[in-house]
């Protein structure tokens, strides 16, 4: 059964076990708000093809309020999800459905099954209104593929590989800079795993004309490999391992091993992961490096236990959307090698048309056991060409935003573009 099919399926035994409803004018189009705080939903492709609705900027005036958001899927494909949620007379009337894509969609594609998707929503709020004259619904039922039949026909079992190569060249007549960049990753994304692993390769070379006999030259180079296996143990629980192999020139790293198991938990069912997550995880490890120059603590290699403690919570709500993570690490022997981050992004609605956002960073650290023991030069630190110690560090962005004037945003016009 496809997509197609299935949803209608979903349509008509919605309409057939709704609750009669008063119905309103049939001449009255249902109002919607689409709001799409972290992903893109197309909306003028949305506005232009599905038109037997009347779109609106603001909640306050809507009807309907569907949200959608969206998270990657194992494939690298995206998982939409739409909560229609009924405003002022629909108020007691919800509905979720979900969509997936695939990687090698294209827009077009994908934007077309989020149209469907949302046109079989829609219906069944219009319908609970009283349906308008003249409203036709047609559907097209593709071949009938059963999911046990597409798993067994996977030959990959669902392992998906990239590769990616990137070159940069930039030249003025006193500067030359030179990127080259080489990544790799494979990943295994099931219910019960999920296995990542990701390689990576940077060289960055830079040359500056300083009026002098000789330019200077900086060179700086990056490679990294880490890998994540996690098991889902149930709808709270998940255990996992985290590992990483790295090099760095700007972090005096000549390589940097380090392990460590985790066990996490989520206070919210992991079902619930597209509104709302309170995720509590603990990692306890092993790492060794070797420095490219002596360390600011007289070491050119060392081993340390290494823990990790941290909180996250995530929730996407009709009134906006918040993020915060709290992080704590620290290195033994000892409690004096520590940071601790805390990092957050708010987005509010306050009233109508009037919206709110804050993003903020900041860290305690007491953990630059790579710095090297000798100053920098001042070409080291104007360029960044290595790390340099610092105490803290902060970030703190906020934003008003104040929109007026029509409720009405269903058209479109295309004219001199967007």
């Amino acid at each position: 059964m496809t997509f197609t099919t299935l949803a209608a399926l979903v349509l008509v035994l919605g309409l057939q076990q709704a609750p009669p409803a008063q119905p309103a004018s049939t001449d009255a189009r249902l109002k919607v708000f689409v709001d799409c705080p972290d992903t893109s939903c197309y909306l003028d492709y949305l506005r232009d093809e599905i038109t037997f609705v009347e779109y609106v900027r603001d909640r306050k005036d809507a009807d309907l309020h569907v949200l959608v958001t969206s998270v990657e899927t194992g494939s690298g494909g995206l998982e939409y999800t739409l909560s229609f949620i009924g405003l002022q007379q629909l108020a007691e009337r919800k509905r979720t459905m979900t969509m997936t894509t695939e990687r090698s969609d294209s827009e077009d594609r994908r934007r077309q099954r989020l149209a469907t998707v949302l046109t079989i929503g829609l219906l069944d709020f219009v319908a609970a209104r009283g349906l308008p004259t003249g409203l036709a619904v047609s559907v097209e039922a593709g071949a009938t593929t059963t999911r046990a039949s597409t798993l067994a026909a996977d030959p990959w079992h669902h392992w998906i590989f990239s590769l990616r190569g990137d070159a940069e060249f930039n030249a003025e007549e006193s500067t030359r800079e030179l990127n080259l960049g080489l990544s790799a990753s494979a990943d295994r994304i099931t219910p019960e795993w999920k296995i990542t692993v990701g390689a990576g390769i940077d060289y960055e070379r830079e040359q500056y004309d300083l009026d002098e006999e000789d330019p200077y030259k900086t060179t700086r180079r990056e490679r990294e490999l880490e890998a994540l296996v996690v098991r889902s143990l149930n709808e709270h629980w998940s255990v996992g391992a985290m590992g990483e192999a790295r090099s760095s020139t700007f972090d005096n790293y000549a390589v940097s091993v380090a392990a460590a198991p985790a066990i996490e938990w989520n206070f919210f069912p992991y079902s619930e992961y597209t509104r709302r997550q309170l995720r509590a995880q603990y990692a306890l490890g092993w790492t060794y490096s070797r420095y490219h120059e002596e360390s600011l603590f007289g070491k050119t290699r060392e081993g340390r236990f290494k823990h990790e403690a941290s909180i996250t919570y995530e929730q996407r709500e009709p009134w906006g959307t918040v993020e915060t993570r709290f992080e704590w690490a620290n290195t033994y022997p000892g409690f004096s090698k520590y940071r601790l981050e805390l990092d957050g992004e708010l987005s509010l609605r306050i009233t109508r048309g009037l919206s709110l956002n804050f993003d903020a960073y900041m860290s305690r650290i007491r953990d630059q056991l790579s710095l090297p023991k000798r100053d920098a030069t001042p070409e080291e630190v104007l360029l960044r060409l290595r790390q340099l110690g610092s105490g803290y560090e902060l970030r703190f962005e906020a934003g008003l935003t104040y929109q007026f004037g029509s409720i009405f945003t269903s058209i479109v016009n295309p004219r001199f573009g967007q």
